[in-house]
């Protein structure tokens, strides 16, 4: 993309126009400040665009991806105020110019969720046999959101003390355990207060620095793939800037109702993984001539428990406890992916062997410094985008409660979200996404039925509010993110809709699930 200076006025002022200017998009008297902010925000991307070039060291790309960055305001109400840099990856569409087969389509960008999670790594999808047509007809683009690894990083703790270990994960914990869990919660939010300009990492600012890069990346229109918390940027996007909108894939959807961001969204999501603990604890019990765990979910169920009584009294390798163990096993209710390491390092403990369990469940110290600021921004931006319970009785009385029927990720989950409690930023509220007939082209939502991440029902709700939206669902099966992954009919679906702009007829589809995983030896 050439920058500004290397265009004259005339042709400068073309590109602002088409890139900018859309009639439904446009500033008008009535406006906020933020939307007259983006807009200006939005006119100067497009007449720098992005100097795309070898990607520093420290992102880890190899060529050919290239990065670069786009500058965005901090406050969006405030343009003209305080910048900052979001980085940016780009791998080319790999289609020949002029091939018949292949019909270039511009930009795909892709946000992998969190909040927090970083998209530097996404042009190497390309590379994947699931992603070939799609890399072939697409630039794929990646990016850091605001606040995570280089864009403006935010950090409430010292990356070491964030993964000290080992740890307790008690499922009913005492009194006693509350009050040091409140008391770190406290310090927590103390920490993320020392960041200027903490308010503004919100999922709004978000989905305007998403426009911003759309014209910096030279689209009239934006197409984009967000899973999982990537797919309420891009419902929060698709609410705000309609006319922008070219094609949105939302993989794995969050519940965007207002009433859900983002505490009943915990308890919901609380409650699904249990679903999905039994489902990963009955793949178990049905090899049980390979793991010897259990013949059924419950036997398997008491040997997790024998392992966690153990790492209580007895980290292993000095680094895992119950509170590792739970990390790694919560993997496991992502992704099955993880069913065959994690019953292996379960088997192999009770064998005498901890090595397993100590090498896929012990902190690393070289992720320190990620982890910590991906939880830093994840804890902002939750806690900036709604108004949580400020009484921690609330809180007690909601996971006591929930923990009686799915004790399994209850009380983690809690505590990971209490600095929201005493977040010490304004709250704002949240958008209300909701579309009518006619204001956005063609979305397609992928969906697993027994994601325990972002539960089912809230693909269907955002279905529900996106007017002319298509819901692609795979039946029984739970894995957290499912373009390009193992499903062909879903890749089928996904293919026609960004290579073709085609729906399912009747805006809704089923596919078979994937095979499950195969067990490995323990």
């Amino acid at each position: 993309m050439r920058a500004a200076s290397a265009l004259c006025a005339t042709a400068a002022s073309l590109i602002l126009s088409a890139l900018v200017a859309a009639p439904a998009g446009s500033a008008t008297a009535g406006d906020s400040p933020e939307t007259l902010g983006t807009a200006a925000a939005a006119q100067r991307a497009a007449a720098a665009g992005v100097r795309f070039g070898a990607c520093p060291a420290v992102e880890n790309l190899p060529e050919p991806v290239t990065c670069g960055t786009v500058t965005v305001p901090l406050d969006y109400a405030h343009p003209d105020g305080k910048q900052i840099k979001l980085t940016v990856s780009r791998v080319r569409a790999t289609g020949k110019r002029g091939d018949e087969k292949v019909a270039r389509q511009g930009a795909l960008v892709f946000n992998p969720g969190g909040p927090g999670g970083n998209g530097m790594y996404f042009p190497l999808a390309g590379l994947m046999p699931e992603w070939k047509r799609i890399g072939a007809a697409y630039d794929l683009v990646g990016y850091a959101p605001r606040g995570v690894g280089r864009s403006a990083p935010l950090s409430c703790q010292d990356p070491e003390r964030f993964a000290q270990a080992p740890t307790q994960a008690p499922t009913h914990p005492s009194a006693s355990y509350k009050l040091e869990r409140i008391a770190q919660a406290r310090s927590y939010a103390a920490g993320c207060a020392k960041n200027p300009g903490l308010r503004h990492y919100t999922t709004l600012n978000n989905a305007r620095d998403l426009d911003v890069l759309r014209a910096a990346l030279g689209e009239p229109r934006l197409t984009y793939l967000g899973a999982s918390y990537g797919t309420y940027i891009g419902s929060v996007y698709a609410e705000l800037f309609p006319s922008h909108v070219r094609r949105l894939v939302f993989d794995s959807a969050v519940d965007p109702r207002p009433d859900r961001i983002w505490y009943e969204n915990n308890l919901v999501q609380s409650r699904a993984f249990e679903g999905r603990w039994a489902d990963f604890r009955a793949w178990v019990a049905r090899h049980d001539d390979t793991y010897h765990l259990g013949t059924t979910p419950e036997e398997v169920l008491l040997s997790y428990e024998k392992v966690r009584a153990e790492l209580a009294h007895r980290p292993a390798g000095k680094k895992v406890g119950p509170g590792q163990l739970q990390s790694a096993f919560l993997q496991a209710g992502y992704y099955d992916d993880y069913w065959p390491m994690r019953a292996v390092a379960l088997s192999e403990y009770l064998d005498g062997n901890p090595k397993p369990l100590i090498d896929q469940a012990a902190p690393t110290p070289a992720a320190a410094v990620e982890n910590e600021n991906g939880n830093a921004v994840y804890t902002a931006v939750e806690c900036n985008d709604a108004p949580w319970p400020t009484d921690f009785r609330t809180w007690d009385r909601d996971n006591s409660r929930l923990a009686r029927v799915a004790p399994f990720e209850t009380w983690d989950n809690a505590w990971m979200n209490l600095p929201c409690a005493y977040w010490p930023a304004p709250r704002q509220r949240p958008a209300d996404v909701r579309t009518l007939p006619g204001e956005l082209p063609p979305t397609l939502i992928l969906a697993a039925e027994r994601d325990a991440a972002t539960p089912y029902a809230g693909a269907r709700a955002l279905h529900r509010r996106l007017a002319g939206s298509a819901l692609v669902t795979e039946k029984g099966a739970g894995t957290h993110g499912i373009a390009g992954g193992p499903n062909k009919c879903v890749n089928g679906y996904l293919d026609a809709y960004l290579l073709e702009g085609q729906v399912p007829e009747h805006r809704s589809a089923a596919c078979a699930p994937h095979p499950e995983p195969t067990p490995l030896g323990s």
